[in-house]
């Protein structure tokens, strides 16, 4: 019995090691190995479409469709922005006339001149200044109705629906009934100040009544976005945390000081960044609201490039371009930047 088992074993461990080097050579051909019998390694691209076709096959029209609406335009304002087109020597076609394009590349010719104009660094100056100060009140207001509906009390629900009713209706219509409210002569805002013997207050006839018209539709606006993404973030800090602090002795403010602001960190910066993006190229509502008036006083960059491109005459299409990639490039150094304070302070993203 005992030979015959050492016999066993020992054929066993010399038939294993005779199939080693076999299997190893087999081994290095099935996985792509680099010795004897081996083919090349696969590359990471082709690895990844290997292992992931189908979701690059349920991606690819989104990324084509994209390419189409985003890219396309993105890259031929790239390339007016370096040349001199205009209304008058753009391919145009006039009756059976075919008028082919005359205009030229100028290199970086309208970047220099619209940095040394002074009209670029006030618009500059008035965007920031709007940008800045609507982001800070629809936070400040978001975080304050957020904390309030927060707490378990009769008609919760219902204010909640009426706080988000601006944001359902679409941005036009409401620029549209504000500017009825700003009517200086019928608005009913002045109504109601002319029963309290107040005068008439021309909203959107006065520089400085004019930019806090705007920013206060634009607050109006953005306060439910803010609203529901920071009421997101209050519901997913766990209450045991403020019941521990309570049980403490912290107080009302400290709680909200050391649990909830820091609890609402990562959702916070992410609505400031998309607020900050999105309100620095707010065009409806400076648009319709006061056209950039009155003057010139409200003109932010974004309307400014527009009025270039399609008020103006003529219709300057490079000096647009032109000041879209500027705008492009402002929001990216802000984005990169933001997003590196972010990272050291802890954030990850």
């Amino acid at each position: 019995m005992t030979v015959e088992t050492g016999q066993s074993a020992g054929s066993a461990a010399g038939a294993n090691g005779a199939r080693g080097p076999a299997r190893e050579t087999a081994d290095k051909g099935r996985t792509g190995g680099t010795g004897k019998g081996g083919g090349r390694p696969p590359g990471r691209i082709r690895n990844a479409l290997s292992r992931h076709w189908y979701a690059w096959a349920m991606v690819a029209p989104v990324v084509l469709v994209i390419g189409l609406i985003i890219g396309y335009p993105l890259v031929r304002g790239l390339y007016l922005s370096l040349t001199d087109a205009n209304e008058a020597n753009v391919e145009r076609t006039i009756g059976m006339n075919h008028i082919p394009a005359t205009y030229k590349s100028v290199g970086l010719d309208n970047f220099t001149a619209i940095l040394k104009d002074q009209v670029f660094w006030d618009r500059l100056g008035w965007t920031l200044t709007w940008t800045v100060a609507c982001v800070t009140v629809t936070f400040a207001l978001g975080l304050g109705l957020a904390v309030l509906l927060n707490r378990s009390f009769a008609g919760r629900a219902v204010y909640r629906s009426l706080l988000i009713l601006p944001w359902a209706v679409p941005a036009f219509v409401s620029v549209f009934a504000w500017r009825l409210l700003y009517n200086e002569k019928n608005g009913i805002l002045n109504k109601i100040l002319d029963g309290g013997g107040i005068d008439a207050v021309p909203w959107l006839n006065d520089p400085t009544m004019a930019k806090i018209a705007v920013i206060a539709v634009n607050v109006w606006l953005g306060v439910p976005f803010m609203l529901v993404a920071l009421l997101g973030g209050l519901q997913s800090i766990p209450g045991e945390l403020y019941e521990a602090a309570e049980m403490d002795g912290a107080g009302p403010g400290q709680r909200f000081r050391h649990i909830t602001l820091p609890g609402l960190r990562s959702v916070s910066s992410t609505v400031v960044l998309l607020s900050t993006i999105w309100t620095f190229n707010m065009f409806p509502v400076i648009f319709l609201l006061t056209r950039g008036g009155p003057g010139d006083s409200t003109e932010i960059l974004v309307t400014y490039a527009y009025r270039l491109s399609f008020v103006n005459s003529p219709r300057d299409f490079a000096g647009a371009s032109a000041w879209g990639v500027l705008i492009l490039l402002i929001l990216m150094l802000f984005a990169l930047v933001y997003r590196r304070a972010l990272r050291r302070q802890g954030e990850v993203w």
